[in-house]
């Protein structure tokens, strides 16, 4: 019978060695699996975090793991690229850092068994990710085991795959169950017995079957669907391995009967019924630890995007946990899942991208939640080649032959071209938009659809990605790119409304449900992190959004008065924005009601007193939530963004009223000759730094560029560009910012 070990605890853990270890090295420090060595300075900015190749060292004594024919070492995460050794010999390497895999280590085991596995995640041209808006943590981050199993056993050797594949079909009220499996070393005389069991664990089907022959039909009467977060019905398929009475090796798997569409007017569809996906997308990571996380920290993941009331996740950009794959079955969300080929084509990495794509596929074929397979994510900004036209034409083609029931698909950038052929490759299309925060306004989004729609009616078309970022800033009056918590709902707001009164659009995902980490990023305040989340890295604080997101999709009833972090305000009047799923909400200040208020759309707003200090209460029926406000005289500035590391802050600016500065925004300035002509000064400034900067890959001024570029202040802009490599220095932007103030404002 198959036996699994973990072997998480104590690893010697080295980044300073120059040979595999023949022992376990009592001076090296120790560490418990998982582990990542990029867990703080992968998250604290600069994009110096330690990229290189570390060792990972535990001896195991035989007498401690139980008597069997083979013994398979299995890897279920180690970024980026890995070197697995028993006793000094080196059996192993994969290139992949989002996936298992296994090796054979039988026969270089003895009394004593030393593994030393070899971690890598150095830059290179031939695996992906390589450039891509988050931290590459290093590590042996995921669980290492070591399964034992009979000579002949259900296959390990494969692509890191269960040996189990689980294929139903709905015929009317009944499922015909295809069941296969792969065997390693099966002799004459063995069978396979296949039995499926319902979720109380009655058996419902069952079959006897020779090994030679691994496949077999099984039907499942009056099937029970998987059906959303409605109804996440799951059934488990077993298969055991026989010789006579003797069961040499067993295996099981979860599954899910459903069926689904997507339709390019009407958008998805679950079971015949329509089911729109609203939901987010998620990094895996958390503060502290980077990559290296607990089923406790899967699970906090999913109970908070349930709460939110999500319908969907988006696995970005790369294999997820299996642990989290099966929380996504068990609670019912439909699941995107992708492969890392992101953000820069290598041409000489088109086989890590097919290696990747059978193993998401092969581990992950099981999942009735997944229901796309991602290809790409912005792979091309400024258009696409041959060469990586190809490379999406092989992994689609690969995909529709290892799986004939689900659909493929591709996340698109803002700047490519809609006629770009590679958008036409895979069965649907999303795209990454981000007007409203990086350049153009918030109501460009739907108006784009419309237009996508408009041209392409037979393509579904769905958002992969929308945000902004958000701390804990402050405004009564915000705007694109404060970073305030207020800028943040608003921009949800609107883009709830536009997104969801669109039924063609066949899913949205926020970017992202989480603050992550993005060492190379350097704004906001705190370096080293994206913080377009819902909530914050730490999972401790949910941000207005959140809640303008749980309005809309929760069943379950609250009420939630925005602005809870922003008490000291300076306007007599001031306005108070509330959330909740409850038709009506009233708010009272100081125990006076500010009357009743009704919103199809689930803001609501009041105007408020603001006369020293106020306590609100807003009630929505039995509903009832606190917040507080206090009157002051002038602004209080720990509520003003103060960029950490900023070469200049925007109260730094010299700005005469009536003419031009740093602060404002790129298309007034082009509005007149004068600005148009600085202007086309910093462009060949970003044109030659672009082309000499391996991060700014992709990035040319196009159209579609000018017009996002168009909505940033100059001085945002130079700041997000730092973040491609396109560097300036403050005598630049003082010499920039003078020249701007010679340019009257036109009136």
């Amino acid at each position: 019978m198959r036996r699994i070990i973990n072997i998480n605890r104590k690893w010697a853990f080295s980044k300073d060695f120059s040979e595999i270890p023949a022992s376990v090295p009592e001076k090296w420090n120790f560490v418990n699996v998982p582990h990542s060595w990029n867990g703080i300075d992968g998250q604290d900015g600069g994009n110096d975090y330690y990229r290189g190749t570390c060792c990972y060292v535990k001896e195991l004594d035989k007498e401690e793991i139980p008597a069997a024919d083979k013994y398979y070492l299995e890897i279920r995460g180690a970024n980026s690229s890995a070197d697995a050794y028993v006793n000094g010999k080196k059996l192993a390497h994969h290139d992949g850092g989002y996936s298992t895999w296994r090796v054979d280590i039988t026969e270089s085991m003895g009394d004593n068994t030393v593994i030393a596995i070899v971690v890598d995640n150095s830059p290179n041209e031939t695996v992906y990710p390589q450039m891509a808006d988050f931290t590459f943590y290093g590590g042996l981050y995921r669980d290492v085991n070591i399964i034992a199993v009979s000579e002949s056993h259900f296959d390990l050797d494969y692509y890191g795959g269960p040996g189990i594949k689980v294929t139903p079909a709905i015929e009317g009220t009944d499922a015909k169950v295809e069941v296969e499996v792969y065997l390693t070393n099966a002799k004459d005389g063995q069978k396979v017995v296949y039995t499926i069991a319902d979720r109380d664990g009655n058996t419902v089907a069952q079959a006897t079957g020779d090994v030679k022959d691994t496949k077999v039909v099984l039907e499942i009467k009056d099937v029970h669907l998987w059906n959303g977060k409605k109804d996440p019905y799951l059934y488990t398929a077993c298969a055991q391995l026989v010789d006579g009475d003797t069961v040499l090796d067993n295996i099981s798997t979860r599954f899910g009967c459903r069926t689904f569409k997507i339709d390019p007017e009407q958008g998805f569809f679950l079971n015949g019924e329509s089911y729109p996906l609203r939901g987010v997308s998620r990094h895996q990571d958390r503060w502290g630890i980077g990559n290296a996380l607990l089923p406790e920290h899967h699970e906090e993941d999913m109970e908070l995007i349930c709460e939110m009331g999500a319908t969907t996740i988006r696995l970005a950009h790369y294999q997820h946990d299996q642990y989290f794959y099966d929380l996504c079955d068990e609670k019912g969300l439909v699941i995107w899942a992708e492969i890392p080929y992101i953000s820069k084509h290598m041409p000489t990495a088109r086989e890590n991208t097919i290696s990747q794509m059978k193993e998401l596929i092969i581990q992950n074929y099981n999942h009735p939640s997944i229901v796309v397979w991602g290809l790409s994510n912005e792979i091309s900004m400024s258009g696409s080649d041959d060469d990586l036209i190809d490379n999406h034409k092989v992994l689609n083609d690969l995909v529709h032959e290892m799986d004939k029931t689900r659909l493929t698909t591709i996340a698109v950038v803002s700047m490519c071209d809609i006629h770009d052929p590679y958008i036409q490759i895979p069965d649907v299309v999303s795209h990454n938009h981000y007007f409203g925060w990086y350049g153009g306004d918030t109501s460009m989004n739907g108006p784009w659809f419309d237009n996508f729609h408009k041209e392409y009616p037979n393509i579904p078309v769905g958002m992969s990605e929308y945000g902004c970022e958000a701390l804990d800033w402050h405004t009564s009056n915000p705007i694109q790119g404060d970073y305030t918590e207020e800028y943040q709902a608003y921009y949800h707001e609107e883009l709830i409304k536009q997104l969801y009164s669109r039924p063609y659009i066949w899913a949205t995902h926020v970017w992202n449900m989480f603050d992550f980490g993005a060492d190379a990023r350097n704004e906001g305040g705190e370096n080293g992190q994206n913080h377009k989340g819902l909530i914050t890295f730490d999972r401790k604080y949910k941000k207005d959004s959140f809640y303008a997101y749980k309005a809309w999709l929760s069943d379950d009833p609250f009420v939630h008065i925005c602005g809870k972090r922003y008490i000291d305000r300076v306007e007599d009047v001031t306005k108070v924005t509330v959330y909740s799923n409850l038709p009506e909400v009233e708010l009272f200040v100081n125990g006076e009601s500010l009357g009743k208020k009704e919103s199809a759309e689930h803001f609501f707003y009041f105007d408020v007193p603001n006369n020293g200090e106020s306590k609100l209460l807003a009630v929505a029926g039995d509903c009832k939530d606190e917040s507080f406000i206090r009157k002051v005289d002038t602004f209080n500035e720990s509520y003003r963004l103060k960029e950490k590391g900023a070469i200049l802050n925007w109260f730094d600016i010299t700005a005469p009223e009536g003419y031009f500065s740093l602060n404002d925004k790129m298309s007034d300035i082009v509005s007149c000759p004068e600005g148009m002509a600085v202007f086309g000064g910093l462009m060949s400034k970003l044109q030659g730094a672009a082309a000499s900067s391996d991060m700014a890959a992709g990035f040319e001024m196009n159209e579609a560029m000018m017009q996002m570029m168009g909505g940033f202040t100059v001085l945002r802009l130079t700041g997000l560009l730092s973040t491609a490599g396109i560097k300036f220095t403050k005598e630049q932007l003082l010499a920039l910012n003078a020249q701007l103030n010679q340019i009257k404002k036109p009136n």
